[in-house]
Parts: C-alpha cells; structure tokens; sequence
C-alpha cells in the first residue's frame, strides 16, 4: 500500500515547486524538530502546551518513534508535508478503529511561511483520498477551536459537515477550550 500523494495545490498561488505528502519517517526526525521550532509561535494557540525538549531532535525522535509504533499497529497513520523536500507540515490519522465503526480523527498543521497557498486543503483531501481507497475508512473526524476560523474553512473545503460542539474539549494552549466538531463520510 503506498501512502504517498503528489498535491494539487491551486495554480497562481505563492508556492513554487513539488509539494506532496509521504508518510513520516525516522530520516524526519531532524526536519520536524527545525519545522516545530520555526512555528512554535505560530502553532502555540492551536495546540497543547510544548515543553522544550518536544523542539529538541531527541524529543521528536520519541514522538516519531511513538507515532511509528502506533503506525505499526494500525491506529495512526501520519504524514509529513513537504515541499522540495523540506517539512513543511504535518497530517495525521489518530485513533483509527476498525469493525462497524471504520473512523478516525484528523489533525493537521502548515509552517506559517506556506498558509494560504491551499497547502492545508490539498493535503486533507489527499488524506481524505487515502482514507477511503487505501485504508478503507468510512468517516473522519476532525475538531477545531471555536475561533479557528482558517482551519474551519479548509475543513468545509474539504467537504466537512458540522456536527456540533463539544465544550472544554480539549486542553489547548493551557486551557479547556470548546471545539466545533466535524465529520466527512467517505463512502
């Protein structure tokens, strides 16, 4: 199964090159830790609060190696995002669970020099593709802070439904923060 994609990202944008997703890799661990550390500012109202080490290339050995593992097992599945090569995101597939239930959570996050170039929504419906054809998922999941309004958007793109809201969610940026919760059925 190759879990790889070339993305379509829309014509006329700043972004000049070969952007694709591929799925994370050891040989990673070095240019996520330089991704992570140059969006650190602008990932930190999105995400839970990091500890220094998580920047370190030591601290993403170990979440690489943990979301390998989870990999391995057939409950995640993540890919970075590139752009000639460089890491420039990355996309996941969490929590997947098989049976009648055929769902899984997606997360997904863009260095800030390439937001707004359709990077994020090209690389979702990859992901989305992905799901369906190779991993035969039927529905995805996905979770946004109320006032993420770029991350609602990409989703909607994506093709996305509302299905709610959730209070105090999730523990984002050192706090319980609501989120709008998301679903796309894939067949």
């Amino acid at each position: 199964m190759t879990l790889t994609r070339i993305l379509d990202v829309p014509s006329g944008n700043a972004v000049n090159g070969k952007v694709h997703l591929r799925t994370l890799s050891l040989s990673d661990v070095g240019p996520l830790a330089a991704a992570y550390t140059r969006n650190a500012e602008h990932l930190a109202p999105w995400e839970p609060r990091r500890s220094e080490a998580f920047y370190t290339k030591a601290g993403q050995e170990a979440v690489v190696r943990s979301k390998l593992n989870q990999y391995a097992a057939g409950t995640e599945v993540p890919w970075v995002v590139l752009h000639d090569g460089d890491v420039i995101g990355l996309i996941t597939l969490t929590g997947i669970v098989r049976g009648p239930f055929l769902n899984a959570n997606l997360g997904y996050w863009v260095d800030q020099a390439f937001t707004g170039n359709g990077i994020a929504t090209s690389s979702v419906q990859a992901a989305l593709s992905m799901a369906g054809d190779e991993l035969g998922l039927h529905r995805i999941q996905a979770a946004t802070l109320v006032h993420n309004a770029a991350s609602q958007a990409v989703l909607k793109r994506s093709g996305f439904e509302r299905i709610g809201l959730a209070p105090s969610y999730l523990h984002i940026a050192g706090k319980w923060q609501a989120h709008v919760l998301y679903q796309r059925i894939l067949f």
